[in-house]
């Protein structure tokens, strides 16, 4: 039995324990000394488990097991306060388990601001057969029916009497529910919730602040050794033919080198460094010398990546077109009165979170077992079996929080390394990236290029549009099961065209999605957070602008009077009830809180945007009003003042919700005016925050953010408010000084360029 021991850091102080079976990283309670880690004790008390997703102790305590990750969002309560609204139970008695993976909990994704809107209906119809189960089993012990019972606060009402739920439990209770059962199972209406929408503690900030929350970068395993990873000059194709250990083993507490074999192709050229300290393996990995050849694209830079994706918009025949309802663009063009034309573009973005890479691996009883954060599980675990050679049923993930995940860590690529090592060693291995490694293996944003076209009839009426983008994908490199065919019979990646399928009538509209073979072949592409979004909404908005002022209109009215709603943009289910309406009205609201329309002093003026979230199957209507200054000597642009209104459906965390949002508007902003880095003989420039420079405190405008009040689905929040950000700004800088900048990130010089005559 190999067994985690206590671990002292300095800037926490905390503690593991386990054993072969599990791993408890007790970032949820409240203390772990002296506590039971494997539960033995409060499993031989009885228990309740309605279903899979949660149990109920004899002592009333409720938990609810998570499979969404935790990266600072709160993720574990908005879940756990649905469950237990239904339920009817007091949120004191509610505790979250982030649990391993298992095949029993299906797809283990946290990303595409998915996990409260998928989860709302699972844990709601859970919650609620618990507690119908309760309330028959409360009624029986009270000598009642159960149709002259209620269920509120963890007890079972009826009579002028009331028995608990840990008294239920505690005389037994078996009650099951097949899944037909639970899908069938009735939620209460909106006017009877209690918790949700309400202020709660959330359940994980007391382990931050105390500092017991326990990281991936803070696991420790007794007799594991310490890995630093030296990289190859490419990200595919390396190969390592030489490691030159001699000057390394000079240093105290190195133990060797160790070129890694992955069957998977991951990390191909990878050299691992070890010592039985991170600092030596650091100080080591400075005199190795590795020889390596490296992949193809080792002379690839950012120009060639672009041109590259110039050159496939311009083949009309490449590409996937999208089902955007049908209609002919190129006989709208034909007899358009007027037509524009624009092309957008956008640097490669880095994630840059503030936990860098890490993942510990080690054996037990035939089970290599990785313990880290990640995003994706689901995603990783057969990369893993196929890299160490195993079934997947002899993989399991201990997932911990993350310090900062935004799409990085749903590519779980960095498990690989530490697995293959512990595998080869044959003892657990321990391996955290620098920042300058992150940088590097990061899977970053894909810069993109967009070219987009609108055509007008004699009265300015828009007649057709097309949008055409081009970028690396990467659902095409990691997960092709997630690529829908498009009307031609083309596969596409939706997380790299999403947000182009908008909700404006336009007459015909063609929207063509193009994999930019060059970007994946030196690069692997990542999820950012707001994904295909994050660009094509930089586009589209910015090219609404553009289309007002062709016809001489406002540009808060043009949108307007495209959102009518007709069509397939009426909206068609449940998740996307009142469609282009409701877009509409988030609109209007931002532009009246913000003063739409109002004078300015001279220099400053107001862009405004707006986006559905990421996908037209769950959107989350956004708009923003960007209150933007600038300097027209200098082209220095200082961002005042951001107004967003967002209608995300029922608001179940209303503190996560405005601080998510915040995040989200704050990241947009970061990535308008600041962020982006290039790719120069084949990696990226930029590797740490000395050259690459993200929002400082300093430069954070006014926030005043809002949402609507609303009963409808709950969908996301983590992403939608990045989207409109960028193109807001640009809008503004345009009404400001006529200027049209069409790249991000946007910087002086290039808007001294757009002002010249």
């Amino acid at each position: 039995m190999t067994k985690l021991n206590a671990i002292t850091v300095s800037r926490r102080g905390f503690m593991i324990m386990g054993s072969a079976t599990g791993l408890i990283a007790g970032f949820i309670q409240p203390a772990l000394a002296g506590w039971d880690p494997m539960g033995a004790e409060t499993r031989a008390k009885p228990s309740f488990d309605p279903t899979l997703w949660y149990s109920i102790d004899a002592s009333g305590i409720v938990t609810v097991n998570i499979i969404r990750a935790e990266m600072g969002q709160h993720v574990g309560t908005a879940i756990a306060r649905i469950l237990a609204d239904e339920l009817e139970v007091d949120w004191a008695q509610v505790r979250i388990d982030h649990v391993d993976t298992d095949p029993k909990w299906g797809l283990m994704v946290t990303g595409g601001s998915w996990s409260v809107w998928q989860s709302f209906p699972i844990y709601s119809q859970a919650g609620a057969a618990g507690r119908v189960a309760l309330i028959e089993a409360g009624a029986l012990m009270l000598g009642l029916t159960a149709a002259d019972c209620t269920a509120q606060a963890g007890s079972v009402l009826g009579g002028g009497k009331s028995v608990s739920y840990a008294e239920i439990v505690t005389k037994g209770l078996t009650r099951s529910f097949t899944v037909d059962e639970l899908a069938a199972m009735p939620i209460k209406p909106a006017a009877d919730r209690r918790l949700i929408g309400q202020p709660v503690t959330a359940l994980d900030v007391a382990g931050k602040i105390n500092g017991s929350t326990v990281y991936g970068i803070d696991a420790k395993v007794e007799g594991m050794v310490y890995a630093r990873p030296l990289l190859p000059p490419t990200r595919l194709g390396a190969v390592a033919t030489a490691a030159d250990d001699s000057g390394a083993k000079g240093v105290k507490g190195y133990l060797s080198s160790l070129i890694l074999n992955d069957p998977s192709g991951t990390v191909p050229g990878w050299v691992m460094v070890m010592a039985d300290s991170y600092p030596a393996a650091l100080k080591a990995s400075a005199r190795v010398k590795v020889t390596w050849t490296p992949g193809p694209t080792a002379a690839v830079d950012e120009a060639q990546i672009q041109d590259r994706a110039r050159a496939l918009i311009a083949d009309p025949a490449a590409g996937a077109l999208l089902d955007t309802g049908g209609g002919d663009t190129a006989a709208a063009f034909a007899a358009a009165a007027s037509t524009i034309e624009q092309t957008y573009t956008t640097a490669t973005v880095l994630h840059f979170q503030m936990e860098p890479l890490n993942a510990l691996a080690f054996e037990v009883d035939g089970v290599m077992q990785i313990h880290t954060g990640n995003q994706w599980q689901s995603l990783i675990l057969p990369q893993l079996a196929v890299a160490l050679g195993r079934d997947e049923s002899k993989v399991v993930m201990r997932t911990y929080p993350m310090g900062g995940g935004f799409g990085r860590r749903l590519n779980g690529d960095y498990a690989i390394p530490a697995a293959l090592a512990a595998q080869a060693l044959g003892r657990p291995v321990k391996m955290i990236l620098t920042r300058d490694d992150d940088a590097r293996f990061d899977s970053v944003r894909s810069p993109s290029v967009q070219t987009l076209r609108m055509a007008f009839d004699a009265s300015g009426a828009v007649t057709g549009m097309e949008h055409h983008a081009a970028a690396g994908w990467p659902t095409q490199v990691m997960a092709t099961f997630f690529m829908p065919k498009g009307v031609n019979g083309e596969a596409y990646d939706p997380f790299a065209i999403s947000g182009a399928d908008h909700w404006y009538e336009v007459g015909a509209l063609k929207v063509r999605a193009l994999s930019n073979d060059l970007a994946n072949a030196t690069f692997r592409p990542g999820w950012l957070r707001s994904v295909g979004p994050g660009w094509t909404n930089w586009a589209l908005e910015s090219f609404m602008d553009q289309a007002a002022a062709h016809v001489g209109a406002d540009p808060l009215a043009f949108r307007l009077g495209l959102l009518t709603g007709a069509g397939r943009n009426a909206g068609v289910t449940a998740n996307d009830k009142g469609g282009a309406l409701r877009q509409a009205a988030v609109l209007q609201q931002a532009a009246t809180k913000s003063g739409w329309g109002t004078p300015l002093p001279d220099g400053t003026a107001r862009g405004i945007a707006t986006s559905f979230g990421q996908e037209r199957g769950m959107p989350t209507w956004v708009a923003c009003v960007a209150e933007v200054a600038v300097d027209i000597t200098t082209g220095q642009v200082r961002v005042q003042k951001l107004t967003l209104v967002t209608d995300a459906g029922s608001i179940i965390d209303p503190d996560s919700a405005l601080a998510q949002t915040e995040g989200a508007a704050l990241w947009g902003l970061s990535m308008a005016l600041y962020e982006g880095t290039e790719f120069v003989a084949g990696e990226v420039r930029d590797t740490n925050l000395n050259t690459y420079s993200p929002l400082r405190m300093g430069d954070q405008p006014v926030l005043d953010i809002s949402f609507v009040d609303s009963t409808e689905v709950p969908v996301g929040l983590g992403e939608p408010a990045t989207t409109v950000i960028a193109p807001a700004i640009a809008n503004a800088i345009f009404a400001a000084t006529g200027a049209r900048v069409t790249h991000l990130p946007i910087t002086p010089a290039a808007v001294l360029a757009a002002m010249a005559p």
